[in-house]
């Protein structure tokens, strides 16, 4: 489907990529894996033509139907339901034609309309739609009430809907909660044409692609399998090329002494002319430098506090006078719980966040909390909010007053913001500079509790391996909102459901979890698992 030749890409004063070539198996799904700011969403740029090649060339065959989901749908006054079915631009344009189609024309366009089973449109639109979170009444809703995350859901859900021959996506799983990346996970493995998806999500790259494609020093190389066989394959990679350049370099040494040493003397001249040419002929094997990642700095509570942290019992919370958004909580925090929130966006997960953090008060019930528990509680919204004229210097200073400018320094330099960084304002830091500023300050205090809502967003596979470590070697309790499920399944050890206008308990592991998601999204499963207390509630837009 996609093969690469020689491509050479300079921009910004740096090159991207050099002479670097690939072909890409027709109809695979592919995963594009690499460091962040290598040139991923560059390629994808190349690849659909808004960036040219300085030199070398990207074959795709003419005919081929590319499809990129790099922004969100316009919020038009267009039903979602009619906006997905337009995304078929073959289908649209068939039944446009329909109106004004001469009678001899009418057959053909007829025959062809059953060729592409158009009848079964809406049902396979409202499929994908369910899947990513929609529900029924929303399909006559126009564009222009759903907010931009939702709108991006739709931008997606056009691109499957209309299954290109290549589809481009780029992070997609960033905008979705943990119930719609399972659910595009069980998609992509069933999606008939060919896929190449950047993604930090390791359980989407194990599970959904059949090669790995690495961006690394301006090279493309292509691995067969998931992401874990990736690692094995490069690390053994690396492995050889050490072992070898170590060959090498001895061999280049011995070579070397032998010339030193007999070059002078004629009985030996001919010898060391020869080991000079074989000399001249050892092609380099470069030391491979792999980048290193710092480690997140998330320091344990120096005292921990006497159990529980925080007991509900009854507990109702919403905003205002507006109906309550969870009510009837009946559940207990300790000091060493790691708890794993599930459900889709809209349920309440990051409302029941903002009460644990003490940012919103109960509305009825009875909350037993320790009074003197100490709370780190990072949201999207918090990067989102930053000045982006601050500087992270600036922004520890105001947080941190009481240490000194070089100890500041010092600190961010541990959190991976070099010197060079540390004056850059926050507009010119990456959104993954920006995430580990934040993580690492609201841990600063050696919180007895961490909520983490959604702390992977911006973060590459071996940042997100990095918070994991740091997660796994903290000693108070976690309060985890993520969709990133290989996190999840390796921090939380009870899960808690938001659903139903309620949090209780979820009887299960992840793969219980992903099995339910998956068998609801098909319309054959009803939530037995889940407690209904109260009333539903769903915001979108």
């Amino acid at each position: 489907m996609i093969k690469i030749d020689g491509l050479v890409f300079n921009a910004w004063g740096r090159r991207f990529f050099d002479r670097a070539s690939v072909t890409l198996p027709v109809n695979a799904k592919v995963g594009l894996v690499g460091r962040n700011g290598v040139g991923k969403s560059t390629l994808f740029k190349l690849i659909l033509g808004s960036l040219q090649p300085d030199s070398g060339e990207i074959v795709i065959p003419k005919t081929a139907r590319v499809a990129a989901v790099d922004q969100e749908h316009a919020a038009t006054p267009i039903s979602l339901l009619e906006t997905i079915l337009a995304a078929d631009v073959e289908r649209d344009a068939l039944y446009a034609e329909l109106e004004t189609a001469e009678p001899e024309r009418m057959g053909d366009i007829y025959g062809r309309l059953i060729e592409i089973d158009a009848d079964r449109a809406p049902a396979r639109a409202g499929e994908i739609l369910g899947g990513l979170g929609f529900s029924v009444e929303d399909l006559d809703r126009p564009m222009a009430e759903f907010s931009g995350g939702w709108r991006m859901r739709v931008a997606l859900a056009s691109a499957l809907f209309a299954q290109p021959d290549l589809l481009l996506l780029d992070e997609p799983t960033n905008y979705l909660d943990l119930e719609g990346a399972l659910w595009l996970e069980a998609r992509l493995q069933k999606y008939p044409y060919s896929a190449l998806i950047i993604s930090h999500d390791r359980e989407l790259l194990n599970n959904s692609v059949q090669n790995i494609l690495h961006v690394n020093e301006g090279k493309l190389d292509l691995y067969t399998g998931g992401y874990d066989d990736f690692e094995r394959q490069r690390a053994e990679k690396l492995r050889l090329q050490a072992s070898s350049r170590a060959k090498q370099e001895a061999e280049r040494a011995h070579l070397q002494g032998f010339v030193d040493r007999f070059r002078a003397k004629a009985s030996k001249a001919a010898q060391a002319q020869s080991r000079m040419k074989r000399l001249a002929k050892l092609e380099p094997i470069g030391e491979t430098i792999e980048e290193r990642v710092a480690p997140f700095m998330l320091p344990s509570p120096v005292r921990p506090l006497a159990p529980p942290l925080m007991r509900l019992e009854g507990v109702d919370i919403g905003y205002g006078d507006d109906p309550a958004i969870l009510t009837g909580l009946n559940l207990r925090l300790d000091v060493d719980d790691r708890i794993g929130l599930l459900g889709v966006n809209g349920a309440g997960k990051s409302t029941f966040a903002k009460m644990a953090a003490g940012a919103l008060a109960i509305r009825s019930g009875h909350m037993q909390r320790e009074g003197r528990i100490k709370v780190g509680w990072f949201h999207q919204h918090q990067i989102e909010a930053l000045d982006p004229d601050d500087t992270p210097l600036e922004i520890i200073s105001r947080a941190l007053p009481e240490i000194s400018e070089s100890a500041r320094r010092s600190r961010l330099a541990q959190w991976g913001l070099a010197r060079s960084k540390q004056e850059t304002t926050v507009f010119d830091l990456s959104g993954g500079e920006r995430a580990r500023l934040l993580l690492n300050l609201v841990a600063q205090a050696a919180p007895h509790l961490l909520i983490l809502d959604e702390p992977t967003n911006h973060l590459d596979i071996d940042s997100r391996r990095a918070l994991l470590d740091a997660l796994n070697e903290y000693e108070g309790a976690v309060i985890l909102i993520t969709h990133d499920r290989s996190l999840m399944e390796l921090v939380a050890d009870r899960l808690w459901l938001a659903a139903d206008g309620t949090v209780v308990p979820f009887d299960g592991d992840m793969d219980d979890y992903a099995k339910f998601v998956i068998e609801r999204a098909k319309g054959g499963a009803a939530p037995t698992q889940i407690a209904r207390e109260g009333k539903k509630k769903k915001k979108k837009g």
